[in-house]
């Protein structure tokens, strides 16, 4: 959305910086860039040089030649080199804001995570207005996807978003511009990742990258248990290329343990909450979101240890981006949920 102000245009965005995706849309709700968190550093001359970012820095990761190194700025959902987050952000606010006179009249809100700390709120907030931003608020990442799934934080019921995201997995109940209870851990869709590439390896002798791990765990999630997928990768015996085919269900089952302590430790919200709000909740239901929503059982999962109905938002990807935008159009949601 674009306001007039002493004749000039103020552009309002919403941000996601996470650690697999960045995703910035505008309060008008399209999606401005949607790519990997990843960075392309060359090293020329003793000297650094950042030559892509997202998609087309992802596309060469693991087939990279000396010399080139691909970063990842966020990890944990948080910045964890200042440098890098710096120099990544500065080529995507570029990227969505190609002309100098639009970033120095662009606000952006970014979500962040419920159990982010000060320092690193911050941080973030510093690289968005070092990269150009003129003015950068935080929000926390539960309510802004609230907000893209089209729930209103200031209603005088309670609502409650689980985001699972790549690094982190958090819950949040909120009702009339404030936060009745959070839990927030720095387990996410990247734990299960890592767990995917384990079981490969260890069961099958086969080593595989992070993109396609990554990739592997999604799509077994989206097919039935019975569904056999293959897999490319390099024999860890004998270093030559190999391929497999497991089992859809398999590959769950290396998630499962992953799943079920995410869960347990989710689940502990409901212990602050008042039973008025537990009325609301099995009367609204819990609304997910975050990439790693994708896993299958999570929802059903869910349900079984919070005894309340799930249900995944239809853009749980992107909503986080999208409420942030829309919450930079609503002063009071910004006052009552703001940081920084």
């Amino acid at each position: 959305m674009k306001d007039k102000r002493q004749g000039e245009t103020l552009t309002r965005l919403g941000m996601d910086v996470g650690t697999v995706s960045t995703v910035v849309c505008d309060a008008d709700g399209e999606l401005l860039f949607d790519e990997p968190s990843i960075l392309l550093h060359q090293r020329t001359g003793g000297r650094g040089q950042r030559i892509a970012v997202g998609r087309e820095a992802a596309d060469l990761v693991g087939r990279l030649p000396p010399g080139m190194t691909a970063i990842r700025p966020v990890r944990r959902g948080v910045i964890t080199d200042l440098d890098t987050a710096r120099s990544f952000l500065r080529m995507v606010v570029r990227q969505v804001l190609p002309r100098p006179w639009q970033r120095g009249r662009a606000q952006a809100v970014v979500g962040v995570p419920a159990g982010a700390t000060l320092l690193e709120q911050r941080a973030l907030l510093e690289v968005l207005e070092e990269s150009g931003i003129a003015r950068a608020v935080a929000i926390d990442e539960p309510v802004a996807g609230a907000l893209g799934c089209g729930i209103d934080p200031m209603d005088r019921r309670v609502h409650m978003v689980v985001d699972v995201g790549g690094g982190t997995a958090e819950v949040s109940a909120f009702c009339f511009g404030g936060v009745l209870a959070s839990r927030s851990c720095r387990i996410g869709g990247g734990d299960m990742t890592v767990a995917v590439s384990r079981h490969v390896r260890e069961h099958h002798h086969l080593m595989m990258g992070e993109i396609a791990a990554e990739q592997l765990a999604v799509r077994s999630g989206e097919v039935p248990d019975n569904t056999e997928i293959g897999i490319h990768g390099r024999d860890s015996d004998s270093g030559r290329p190999r391929s497999v085919t497991v089992e859809a269900g398999e590959l769950q089952a290396a998630l499962a343990p992953i799943v079920a302590w995410l869960v347990r430790y989710l689940a502990g919200c409901l212990d602050d909450l008042p039973a008025q709000a537990i009325d609301d909740l099995a009367a609204d239901g819990v609304v997910l979101v975050g990439g790693a929503s994708r896993v299958r059982g999570i929802e059903q999962a869910l349900e079984k240890a919070f005894g309340l109905p799930v249900k995944r938002a239809e853009n749980p990807l992107t909503c986080v981006a999208e409420g942030a935008a829309r919450a930079a159009t609503a002063p009071g949601v910004l006052t009552a949920y703001g940081r920084g």
